[in-house]
């Protein structure tokens, strides 16, 4: 659970960097915080789901390729 206070800290910390007050800007920050929060996401499901993740695409491909 402390790596996710970590990254939940450097999140909130990028947001606040991020964050002007000018109009011109348009919501740039906040697409950021969604594109670096989806990335914590496909990480935190891809670590401890790699190998049934690579053996289900494997397997997957497998099947589509082979020729019978």
């Amino acid at each position: 659970m402390r790596p996710y206070a970590y990254l939940t800290a450097a999140l909130a910390a990028l947001a606040a960097r991020l964050h002007d007050d000018d109009p011109e800007r348009g919501d740039v920050p906040g697409w950021v915080m969604i594109t670096v929060m989806t990335a914590a996401l496909v990480l935190a499901i891809l670590i401890p789901f790699r190998e049934a993740i690579v053996t289900a695409v494997t397997t997957a491909l497998g099947s589509v390729t082979s020729v019978q």
